[in-house]
């Protein structure tokens, strides 16, 4: 199981500019891809730690993760992240996963937005049910203009190459973005399908300064409580 880092094509997924207008470096909410896009020739990094704090034998697991998103030009971010997920047995999964999103319509008068975006799933070790797949996604976001209004968004995504049994290929994309303070915002985002990304995670996002952030929410798997967990970031812009 990893942190979902989704964007069209063939690559990534980070918060939200709501808590903090000055920050739209990320490129996600909590798990779904916002509809923000890194600042041409600044550099995004993170890191993050998600588990399920029981004993491994009992189902337990962690999630340590990176991730490196370049605003390649004006609206058009280009990603890699690394995840490491450790399991009951010896060996973990270790997963690369290149990434780009173009935000191909943007106003910010009316606080609409719009994005295409696609990420690769490469496993660097070989395990049963674990294969190299993409992910394709569209999203739209609509934020009023009053100072704490929500910013929803709403998309769908699609998985290519995606072995058979191993859930559905296709879903709806879902998130709130609810600013509490200045510096504060509850988020829920939400994937549909009974697959490795069917989640919905509320938590919180803080943003201290205009260039980091950190969050903590929960995230609660749609089959079964084996998949909830706890889920950590902390995000830095360059």
């Amino acid at each position: 199981m990893s942190k979902i880092r989704f964007y069209f094509g063939m690559a990534a997924m980070l918060i939200s500019v709501l808590a903090c207008a000055e920050t739209k470096s990320q490129t996600t909410i909590m798990n779904a891809p916002s509809t923000d896009v890194v600042s041409e020739k600044k550099t995004y990094v993170e890191f993050d730690f998600l588990t399920h704090p029981t004993k491994k034998s009992e189902g337990g697991f962690q999630t340590y993760s990176w991730r490196a998103v370049y605003g390649l030009k004006k609206g058009l971010e280009v990603g890699l992240n690394g995840t490491r997920t450790e399991l009951i047995d010896l060996q973990p999964i270790v997963e690369l996963q290149p990434n780009f999103k173009w935000q191909f319509y943007g106003n910010e008068k009316n606080g609409t937005a719009a994005t295409v975006g696609g990420i690769m799933f490469i496993p660097t070790n070989n395990r049963p049910g674990i294969d190299t797949f993409g992910m394709l996604y569209f999203n739209a976001s609509k934020k009023p203009k009053a100072k704490f209004a929500p910013r929803i968004t709403g998309g769908f995504y699609g998985l290519v190459g995606r072995s058979k049994g191993q859930g559905e290929r296709f879903g709806v994309i879902g998130a709130i973005e609810q600013p509490l303070f200045k510096k504060v915002s509850f988020v829920t985002d939400y994937f549909s399908g009974k697959n490795r990304f069917g989640y919905v995670t509320p938590g919180l996002v803080f943003t201290p300064t205009n260039k980091t952030m950190f969050a903590a929410g929960f995230t609660i798997g749609n089959q079964g409580r084996g998949n909830n967990a706890f889920y950590f970031y902390i995000g830095h812009l360059f």
